[in-house]
């Protein structure tokens, strides 16, 4: 009897299980490669107010099938490149 792998899939049957961000597209000037800016509200531990905060990270977009402004989901995956460790999903 063999054991068989259970992989899971997300809606785009992409394997993996990376963590999701959502975020608009900043940039694709490069090559197969989309700047995605990722903000979120973050509570300030001492004051208690909340702060926007915002990360750029880099995703693999094969053929820059996305625009500038557009909103995006990314896939934490393997390195692809030293900046590059996320893929659109």
């Amino acid at each position: 009897m063999e054991k068989e792998e259970i992989k899971t899939t997300n809606t785009s049957g992409i394997i993996g299980k990376g963590r999701l961000f959502t975020g608009v597209v900043v940039s694709r000037a490069m090559k197969d490669t989309v700047v995605v800016s990722i903000s979120r509200f973050v509570k300030h531990p001492m004051v208690g107010k909340y702060i926007k905060s915002s990360r750029r990270l880099k995703a693999h977009d094969v053929g820059n099938k996305h625009e500038v402004g557009e909103k995006v989901t990314i896939q934490e995956c393997r390195p692809i490149s030293k900046d590059k460790r996320f893929r659109v999903v």
